[in-house]
C-alpha cells in the first residue's frame, strides 16, 4: 500500500540533497558578487534573501517537505505530491513538489465530497521526527475507488479524516503545524483575493487565527501586488503570549517576509504604556475624530508671522512682507511631514530674501548709472556669503523658529491633556466637563489610549531627529564635493603639466566632471546611517486577528500604514470585550473602510462538544445574538467544578496521566493562585489567553472576570481555551 510513496520518497531525499548543493552554492555566489549601487544593490539583498530563506526551509524540514499526495481523474497514472514549497528534479526535469500556495494544489485542501474538484483520491501525512507515522486516505466516490484499484493505486480507508485525529493530540508551548490539515472552508479564504477588505468572522475554535497565518504566507507568495517591493504584510496580533505561541507558523510555511507586531510596537510609548484607569477617558480618546484633531495641532505651529520685518545684512536691509510669509509657508509640498517641511520652507523663505536683494542691488546700480557714480562702487554680493548672512541673522532665525518650530509628537499630545484651551482649540466638539476630565498632572504618563494620537502626531510631525539627520547629511555631502572638485582639479592640472595628449586629458575631465564620477566618489562612511522601522509602512495587506477589539482611534494606526486599504480582517463580535452591536461593514465603514467582503467560518473544530455546551449559555445570557460555532468534535469528558482548594490536586493528577501537553491557570488579574514556573503550566487573565489553546484550562473564580457584557466575555473567551478538559474552581463551585 506504501510501496509507490517509498520509492517516490527516495526520489525525493535525493532532489533534496541536490537542491541543498545548489541553493548553497547560489548564494556564496551572490554573497560573493559586488554589491553595487541603488537598484543594484536592491536586487543583490533581495536575492540573497530569498535564497537564504529556501535554504533555511530546505534544512528545516526534509522529507517532511511533503504534505500529502493527491490522484486526480484526469491523470491517474501521476499523483501530485504537494509541499511547502516547489521542488523539480534537476535531473529528469520531474514536477517532485507543487507549492501549497500554488493553484495547482488548491484541490488538494478544497476538494470535498460534494465537490471533489477533480480528484479522486487524497493522502494526508503525519510526520514524527523525520518520518510518517500515520496517514489518512479520502476516496470521493465508489467509482473512485474501483478506478483506484484499476490503477493499482491502493488506499487505507480511515474513519477519522486527518483533521480531526489531529484536534486530539497534545498541544505545546507553540502553535503546532496545521499546514497539512486545512480545511476547505479555511482555505477558500486563505485563497481569496486582497482587494478591499476582507472580513473573517468566526467564533471560538473556528481557525481565525489558522486562516490569518496562512493567509498572510499565501498572498505574499502569490499576489504579485503585496511582494516586498510593493510594501509587503504586516500581520497584527492582540498581545504579546499570542505571538509567542505563533512565532513557528510562517517560518514553518516558508515564509519569514511577513513583519508581525502588537499595536504596542507601533509605537515606542507603546513598551511602558499602562491601562487607562478611568473608562469615560478610554472612550473619548477612543474617537478618531480626536486622533483627526491631530491635523489641526500641528497647524497651530504652522502658521505665518501677521507682521513684516527687515531683515539686516552687512549690504543692505531686505523687507519681508506677511505676504512674503505666507508664499514662504505654502512652499511646504503637501503630504510632506511637518518637521521635514521645516526645510522647505526656510529655503523658500532664503530664496525669496536672495531674489530681493538681487532686486535692490540692481535699481541701487541703475540709480548710481543715473547720477554719474562709479558703477564698481557697489559690486554684486556673492550668493554662498549673503546665504551665510542670512542663516547668522537672529531676528529672522528667531521668528522663523517661533513661527515653524521643530515638535516632538510626545510633546504635542502632552499639551493636549496639560493645556484646556489648546485642547477645546484641536477638538471644539468636546465639552468643557470632558475637556477638563481629559487634563491630568503629568503630561506624558501614557497609558494605551494615548497611543494612536501619539502614532498620529509623528506621522503628521516626522521625527525631529530624522531632520536634523538630513542637514547634517547635505552638509557631509556639500563638503565632501567641494572637496572633491579640489582633488579633481589638481588632478586634471598634474595631467595637463604633465604634457599628456590633450585627447587624453578631455576624457579625464569628461570622467571626473560627470555624474557618476560624483557619486562614486562620495565616502558613504562619513554619512549617517538610519536605522529602518519596520513597522513604519507603507505595507501593502496588513492582516488583523482579534480585531474586534480594537478602537476606531486604533484602526487610524493601521490605515495610516495601508493606503491600498487591503486588509484581512479576522475577529468574532462576540467575543469583543466592550461589546460590538453593529455590524462588520458599519464598524469598518466609520473607521475608513468601505469595500467589504464578509466570510463566515461557522464550525468549531477545536473545542469539544462538551465544552461548549456549557460555555453557549454564559455568552448568550449578555448577547443573544452571540454566533456560537457548532462543535464536531465530542470526547466524552465533562467539565467538571470544585472549589479552588482542589486546584493543586488537579494539576498533579493531570501530569501524572499526561507526560505531554500543556495547561492553563485563567484568573482575575491580581487574583491569579501562586503556582511554580513549569513549561507546561501556564497563568493568564481571560484577556491575554485570547487566541490560545490549551489540553487543560482551570478557571478560578469566573464571577470576578467582571460584570456585563465584559465579564461574560471574559467567561466564554476563557472556557473556550480548552481541547481537551474544562474545570471550574470557585467559592461557589
Amino acid at each position: 500500500m506504501i510501496a509507490a510513496d517509498e520509492r517516490y520518497f527516495a526520489d525525493l531525499a535525493r532532489c533534496l540533497e541536490e537542491s541543498i548543493a545548489e541553493v548553497s552554492a547560489q548564494l556564496d555566489a551572490a554573497r560573493r558578487a559586488p554589491g553595487g549601487l541603488g537598484r543594484h544593490a536592491m536586487d543583490r539583498d533581495t536575492e540573497i534573501h530569498r535564497l537564504t530563506a529556501r535554504l533555511r526551509t530546505l534544512r528545516r524540514f526534509g522529507l517532511d517537505l511533503c504534505l500529502g499526495r493527491m490522484v486526480t481523474t484526469d491523470d491517474p497514472e501521476h499523483p501530485v505530491h504537494i509541499g511547502r514549497l516547489g521542488l523539480t528534479d534537476g535531473t529528469t526535469g520531474r514536477r517532485l513538489l507543487v507549492d501549497w500556495r500554488s493553484p495547482a494544489a488548491e484541490p488538494f485542501f478544497g476538494a470535498t465530497h460534494a465537490n471533489p474538484m477533480g480528484l479522486t483520491s487524497r493522502r494526508r501525512y503525519r510526520w514524527t521526527n523525520g518520518r510518517i507515522s500515520d496517514y489518512w486516505d479520502e476516496v470521493f466516490s465508489r467509482d473512485d475507488l474501483d478506478d483506484l484499484t484499476d490503477h493499482h493505486h491502493t488506499a487505507a480507508l480511515d474513519d477519522q479524516s486527518a483533521f480531526i485525529a489531529s484536534l486530539g493530540t497534545n498541544r505545546s508551548e507553540r502553535m503546532r503545524d496545521v499546514l497539512g490539515t486545512i480545511q476547505a472552508d479555511q482555505d477558500a479564504i486563505i485563497r481569496a483575493s486582497s482587494r478591499g477588505a476582507l472580513v473573517v468572522d468566526g467564533g471560538p475554535g473556528t481557525g481565525k487565527t489558522v486562516v490569518a497565518l496562512h493567509r498572510s504566507a499565501y498572498l505574499l507568495h502569490a499576489d504579485p501586488r503585496l511582494g516586498h517591493r510593493r510594501g509587503g504584510v504586516l500581520f497584527v496580533g492582540p498581545h504579546r503570549p499570542y505571538l509567542s505561541y505563533v512565532a513557528d507558523v510562517l517560518p514553518s510555511l516558508g515564509e519569514d517576509g511577513v513583519q508581525t507586531c502588537i499595536l504596542r510596537d507601533l509605537v515606542e510609548e507603546g513598551a511602558a504604556a499602562g491601562t487607562e484607569s478611568d473608562p469615560e477617558v478610554a472612550r473619548l480618546k477612543s474617537s478618531a475624530a480626536l486622533v483627526a484633531g491631530i491635523e489641526k495641532a500641528v497647524r497651530f505651529y504652522e502658521e505665518p508671522p501677521a507682521k513684516g520685518m527687515r531683515v539686516t545684512t552687512p549690504w543692505t536691509d531686505i523687507p519681508l512682507s506677511p505676504v512674503d510669509w505666507i508664499a514662504a509657508f505654502e512652499a511646504a509640498e503637501p503630504g510632506t511631514p511637518h518637521n521635514e517641511a521645516r526645510h522647505q520652507v526656510w529655503e523658500e523663505l532664503l530664496t525669496i530674501l536672495t531674489d530681493r536683494h538681487e532686486h535692490l542691488h540692481e535699481a541701487g546700480g541703475a540709480a548710481d548709472s543715473d547720477s554719474g557714480a562709479d558703477p564698481d562702487a557697489d559690486t554684486a554680493v556673492p550668493p554662498a556669503l549673503l546665504r551665510k548672512a542670512l542663516l547668522q541673522n537672529r531676528d529672522l532665525v528667531a521668528t522663523f523658529n517661533r513661527a515653524w518650530p521643530l515638535l516632538e509628537a510626545a510633546d504635542l499630545v502632552g499639551d493636549l491633556w496639560t493645556v484646556p484651551a489648546y485642547l477645546r482649540l484641536c477638538a471644539p466638539w468636546l465639552t468643557r466637563d470632558e475637556v477638563r476630565l481629559l487634563q491630568r498632572d503629568e503630561p506624558q504618563a501614557w497609558t494605551t489610549s494615548d497611543l494612536p494620537l501619539l502614532d498620529a502626531a509623528r506621522q503628521r510631525l516626522g521625527d525631529p531627529e530624522t531632520a536634523r539627520r538630513k542637514r547634517r547629511h547635505a552638509a557631509t555631502l556639500a563638503a565632501q564635493r567641494e572637496r572633491m572638485t579640489h582633488v579633481v582639479d589638481n588632478l586634471i592640472e598634474a595631467v595637463s603639466n604633465s604634457g599628456a595628449d590633450a585627447d587624453d586629458g578631455e576624457g579625464l575631465v569628461t570622467m571626473l566632471r560627470g555624474e557618476d564620477a560624483q557619486v562614486s566618489l562620495v565616502d558613504n562612511s562619513e554619512l549617517p546611517v538610519l536605522p529602518p522601522d519596520l513597522l513604519a509602512g507603507p505595507f501593502a495587506h496588513i492582516v488583523v486577528d482579534e480585531a474586534q477589539e480594537l478602537t476606531d482611534a486604533e484602526w487610524q494606526m493601521l490605515l495610516l500604514r495601508c493606503p491600498s486599504r487591503s486588509f484581512t480582517i479576522v475577529g468574532d463580535r462576540a467575543q469583543a470585550r466592550h461589546g460590538f452591536t453593529e455590524s462588520w461593514q458599519d464598524r469598518l465603514k466609520r473607521v475608513g473602510l468601505d469595500r467589504v467582503t464578509l466570510s463566515s467560518l461557522t464550525i468549531n473544530y477545536r473545542t469539544p462538544e462538551e465544552i461548549m455546551t456549557e460555555a453557549e449559555p454564559v455568552i448568550r445570557a449578555a448577547l443573544p445574538d452571540a454566533n456560537v460555532p457548532t462543535s464536531i468534535r465530542s470526547n466524552g469528558v465533562p467539565v467538571t467544578y470544585g472549589p479552588v482548594s482542589d486546584l493543586k490536586g488537579t494539576l498533579d493528577t493531570w501530569r501524572s496521566a499526561n507526560p505531554d501537553g500543556i495547561a492553563c491557570v485563567i484568573a482575575a488579574p491580581g487574583s491569579a493562585p501562586r503556582l511554580p514556573t513549569t513549561p507546561r503550566v501556564r497563568t493568564l487573565t481571560p484577556e491575554l489567553s485570547k487566541g490560545l489553546e490549551f489540553d487543560l484550562v482551570v478557571l478560578i473564580d469566573p464571577e470576578t472576570y467582571g460584570e456585563g457584557v465584559e465579564g461574560a466575555v471574559d467567561h466564554y473567551v476563557a472556557m473556550t481555551r480548552a481541547t481537551q478538559r474544562l474545570v471550574i474552581l470557585g467559592a461557589t463551585s
